[in-house]
């Protein structure tokens, strides 16, 4: 059985993704004193973060090997 996503679609996937955690991460932050959220901030933050750097890596896959994805 084929996996039913490309290397494309999972880069499109992570990179809203990451999009989506950072702005919620942000826009925590901009209200640290008003509300209180029972989400930890920095590791959600720090996922924002790892999220994008796993964009980062599939875009240098798919800028080294073109042929092979």
């Amino acid at each position: 059985m084929q996996f039913p996503l490309s290397l494309s679609d999972i880069s499109l996937w992570i990179a809203i993704t990451a999009l989506i955690v950072l702005v919620t991460s942000e826009l925590l932050f901009s209200y640290a004193g008003k509300m209180n959220f029972p989400i930890d901030k920095m590791r959600l933050r720090l996922a924002a973060l790892s999220l994008g750097a796993a964009f980062m890596v599939t875009v240098l896959l798919r800028a080294i090997m073109p042929s092979v994805i």
